[in-house]
């Protein structure tokens, strides 16, 4: 923890503020700090808005998402699918930072954001997990292995992530590549819960049409 701790304090400081909140752990010994007790958070920036604005919705559901994915890895996971969400989960802690910075503040702090090669790498994971599979002849639903249905439970998530980035490009510009990221994930997700399925000898439950 405390080689973490030390890693972390290496982040430029103006991502500090984003990140209090979130992973108080890696600035301070005390886990609160009262500042939140009137029903606001600060931003990146240091401006501070309700917890329930659009915004901390966001960034709050891409956390939710994170800590869904952690679940799934506890789930004795394909390596290949663990070591994909490893490189994921940290993306997503980055993007998260992002989403905390208004576009007013986001180029001052230099914030590292997500990338069209992020983009490109999500859909390479694709392309090589989906090429192992048998096309798809119906429409399946959650479950199957545990893991599987960790996975898909965590994509369902990241589609709700994604709706609440497009309804907060209304409000500022310089999104489209968190929007794209979260869409491919979720690609990605329902991708790996059924290659997670595939590799436990575990069939996909198949949607049953009515007759």
């Amino acid at each position: 923890m405390g080689d973490r701790i030390s890693s972390f304090s290496r982040i430029r400081p103006a991502l500090f503020g984003a990140l209090l909140d979130r992973y108080p752990l890696i600035l301070m010994a005390k886990i609160y700090t009262r500042t939140g007790d009137d029903g606001t958070t600060g931003l990146g920036g240091g401006r501070r808005v309700g917890k329930d604005s659009l915004r901390v919705e966001a960034y709050g559901t891409v956390d939710e998402l994170n800590s869904h994915l952690g679940v799934a890895r506890t789930a004795d996971l394909d390596p290949a699918v663990d070591e994909a969400l490893d490189r994921i989960q940290n993306d997503l802690f980055h993007l998260g930072s992002d989403l905390a910075f208004p576009a007013v503040d986001r180029q001052a702090a230099a914030v590292d954001p997500v990338e069209e090669s992020h983009v490109e790498w999500l859909e390479r994971l694709i392309d090589r997990l989906a090429g192992e599979l048998t096309p798809l002849e119906n429409f399946i639903l959650p479950g199957g292995s545990p893991g599987a249905a960790r996975l898909h439970l965590a994509r369902t998530v990241c589609r709700r992530a994604e709706r609440l980035v497009v309804a907060l490009e209304s409000e500022e510009q310089g999104l489209r590549s968190t929007i794209r990221f979260l869409n491919r994930l979720s690609d990605a997700l329902f991708v790996m819960a059924r290659y997670e399925n595939w590799q436990k000898r575990v069939a996909d439950v198949l949607w049953k049409p009515r007759s």
